[in-house]
């Protein structure tokens, strides 16, 4: 069998591959592109997964992470864990294994075990809206789904403007507060996917002074922090998900958020974490959901029609 390096793809403002070479005006590793498209795919992240399958590229799926088994197109599939012994995908004779960096860094047995093996790795996750672009078009080089890689850039890219059209119609502006971790005291960083979610629906983001790190969307902002800005918060939001299991009467119980404007008149909502922080389409259900939270008035209807438009089913509720 042939042996490919893994290539470690590190997304931060534009698309970055280890190598050389050029492909759609980003430097690339040519081994990986030159062996596409890949026909018996692993994806061990959810959005990995969930973007192959809007593609079409399902028939190239052999293996699927455990949180994409009820999307479309993945019935059947054998579901993977970065936690497996290496040898189980061996035996699956998989010729490309797409994960993220937090695998790449938390199991390099695995890594290391495929790579010796000859099976191609590759590693990408985005963590700004600004990278979707290059990131959608990698996967879709990656399977041979370019055309609609390039039509799922499109329908996003026409949605947001007519997004922030509807917000545009927004006469007053709510202040939200979006907690990504709640036990933790976490926001999201000013340049999260998240905060683009809020801020297209015409939401003003309260947390502006979250801390940055590189290439992490979750700030620690602390109670003392949030409860300074009580009196400004219109809206509380929080992700509800794997990573923040929590719940409205949680937050509403939480020592000193009695304090919380959003709390006192009981504008407190949850949103799925798989709509506001993945580098998905459904990241446009998130701007809708959170739309229809903020001004149910504007977004409810017109911004059911938008989703429509772009092809995605909506999740929000009808007024």
């Amino acid at each position: 069998m042939k042996r490919y390096p893994i290539i470690f793809i590190v997304l931060t403002g534009w698309l970055f591959f280890v190598g050389t070479g050029l492909a759609d005006g980003y430097q690339v590793d040519e081994s990986v592109l030159d062996n596409a498209p890949y026909g018996r795919i692993i994806s061990l992240y959810g959005a990995h997964t969930e973007n192959l399958l809007a593609f079409g590229a399902a028939g190239q799926l052999i293996g699927i992470d455990g949180q994409s088994d009820h999307l479309s197109g993945a019935e059947g599939k054998e579901v993977f864990s970065y936690h497996d012994d290496p040898e189980r995908f061996l035996a699956t004779r998989p010729d490309l294994v797409l994960i993220r960096p937090m695998i790449e860094r938390g199991y390099p047995r695995l890594v290391q075990r495929l790579e010796q093996s000859g099976i191609q790795v590759v590693s990408v996750q985005p963590t700004t809206v600004d990278q979707l672009e290059g990131y959608w078009r990698l996967l879709g080089q990656l399977t041979g789904r370019e055309a609609e890689s390039d039509g799922m850039n499109r329908a996003f890219q026409m949605a947001v403007v007519d997004f922030k059209r509807l917000s545009a119609q927004v006469e007053k502006r709510h202040r939200v507060y979006f907690e990504a971790i709640h036990r933790k005291m976490k926001t999201f960083t000013p340049q999260a996917m998240a905060i683009f979610a809020l801020e297209t629906a015409g939401g003003i983001n309260v947390a502006t002074d979250a801390p940055v790190r590189e290439n992490n969307n979750i700030a620690v902002y602390g109670k003392e922090r949030l409860l300074s800005h009580a009196g400004e918060i219109d809206v509380f939001l929080s992700q509800q998900g794997a990573m923040n299991q929590t719940s409205v009467a949680a937050i509403k119980a939480e020592p000193g958020f009695g304090a919380i404007e959003a709390v006192k008149s009981g504008r407190v909502y949850l949103v799925d974490e798989t709509i506001v922080s993945r580098p998905t389409l459904g990241l446009l259900k998130g701007i809708y959901r959170i739309g229809c939270l903020l001004y149910p008035h504007i977004y409810c209807e017109a911004g059911r029609r938008i989703l429509s438009a772009a092809g995605v089913d909506d999740l929000g509720p009808r007024k």
